[in-house]
């Protein structure tokens, strides 16, 4: 399994490209959260990353695809998948491998947001931010990162094409982030089963612990859909 994660961390720094894709994720953040209009705190007048928090999910929809959509896929493509099988490895240490090597890039994207904190917490004219929700937000952003790489490495096992791999990941993560919320707005559901159909997006959850409460119902959610989708990206690995 450490084999396999370390080919894949190889392989995605050793061009530009995986350098390009953090920088870009930090650009995008940096601009929104301190110098576009309308959305920089010092439009804002608080000290707080409630911004960057809002997003940094719709920026990993893109971004985790983006990384995830070759780990199968030119697996396929490429005909090594019937190499990588002959290694002694099972099923799972080659998709959790692949996994980790996916949540080591997200973490090594998000260390560094933490110099947002810094600047926030020293432009505070009181001195002091909410500790709790911004602890609470980042443990929600990076289980959120999570669960969208196994939706990711899940779609990319589906097929042998890397742009498919990437519009089938990008689409499925905003039908489970933002679908679900919004099906709950419709009408027809106002009132009676709104809250439960929100219940299963995983903005409802995120939200929730992004507040500074870490609800274990929350954590056992984000797990559950980890579990799930990498569970089903072993039972397709299992029919090639």
């Amino acid at each position: 399994m450490i084999s396999i994660a370390k080919k894949e961390l190889y392989q995605f720094f050793s061009s530009l490209t995986g350098y390009i894709t953090i920088i870009l994720f930090l650009l995008i953040n940096a601009l929104y959260l301190f110098v576009l209009k309308d959305s920089n705190i010092f439009d804002f007048g608080y000290a707080t990353l409630t911004s960057f928090f809002d997003l940094a999910p719709w920026v990993f929809i893109f971004l985790i695809p983006a990384l995830a959509m070759r780990s199968f896929a030119d697996e396929f493509k490429s005909g090594t998948f019937e190499t990588l099988q002959t290694r002694p490895l099972t099923k799972w240490q080659i998709v959790l491998g692949k996994y980790f090597a996916i949540i080591l890039v997200i973490i090594i994207a998000l260390v560094p947001t933490l110099l947002y904190v810094i600047t926030i917490h020293s432009l505070s004219s009181t001195g002091g931010i909410d500790s709790g929700a911004i602890t609470g937000s980042y443990i929600g952003l990076f289980l959120l990162a999570s669960a969208f790489a196994s939706i990711s490495i899940w779609c990319s096992s589906l097929t042998s094409n890397a742009v498919i791999a990437f519009l089938s990941s990008a689409f499925a993560c905003i039908i489970l982030y933002f679908g679900f919320t919004a099906i709950s707005h419709l009408p027809v559901f106002t009132g009676n089963a709104d809250y439960y159909i929100e219940m299963i997006g995983i903005d409802f959850h995120y939200q929730s612990i992004s507040r500074g409460v870490v609800d274990t119902r929350d954590i056992f959610y984000f797990f559950s859909v980890i579990f799930l989708f990498l569970f089903a990206t072993q039972k397709n690995l299992n029919k090639k």
